[in-house]
């Protein structure tokens, strides 16, 4: 069973925990986890972008000139691609690029990245982010001392003004509740710092 040591804001040691093997014992799945990567941007996606085709064009449906007779090539519609101003064709049109995956698949996959970041030392549990201001600048400070110079992401509750106060302004630093933990911020962010209370919750919402 991994067990980490659990510190104060000011980087005093003031206990154990001891965590599950289930979520940060897992081996390294770097397939799983790129399955779920690619679900997660996917997901993301937009998908607005959209060209007009010849009925979304303006311009009469008048036809210009006689089937026959003219010498010229038939033509049917002014909005015909051929024409300038006409419309576009096999253009990107809005559509839901989401998809899902297995819930044992994601789950999975957090729980790999989750195990690795331990296994590097990027992992620090801290007792709890009761912090006495909303300045920023003190909660740099705080993150000084903690060492954590590298892009940080925050496990606590949202709940916890003082803490997404002072940490939105930071450029490498996201605050995130156990709920919003996926396997795409677990990678952008080097360290990752749980409270007690958030690690607690992780591991019985990733045990069910």
């Amino acid at each position: 069973m991994p067990v980490v040591k659990v510190k104060n804001l000011n980087n005093e040691e003031v206990g154990e925990l001891d965590l599950s093997d289930g979520v940060f014992g897992a081996p390294l799945n770097k397939a799983l986890i790129y399955s779920a990567v690619k679900c997660y941007l996917a997901n993301q996606r937009a998908g607005t972008s959209a060209t007009k085709t010849r009925g979304d064009t303006s311009g009469s449906g008048k036809k210009l000139w006689k089937q026959k007779g003219t010498g010229r090539a038939r033509i049917a519609s002014l909005r015909s691609p051929l024409w300038k101003g006409g419309g576009n064709v096999h253009g990107p049109q809005p559509r839901d690029w989401s998809y899902t995956i297995p819930k044992k698949m994601r789950r999975g996959a957090v729980c790999s990245v989750l195990s690795e970041r331990l296994r590097e030392g990027g992992l620090v549990v801290v007792d709890s982010f009761d912090l006495e201001s909303k300045k920023t600048k003190d909660f740099q400070a705080t993150l000084n001392r903690l060492g954590l110079d590298r892009p940080t992401l925050l496990v606590d509750s949202l709940e916890n003004e003082n803490l997404a106060l002072s940490s939105r302004n930071l450029q490498n630093v996201k605050h995130i509740s156990t709920n919003g933990v996926n396997v795409y911020d677990l990678l952008a962010h080097e360290q990752v710092v749980f409270t007690r209370e958030s690690v607690s919750e992780l591991e019985k919402r990733l045990s069910q």
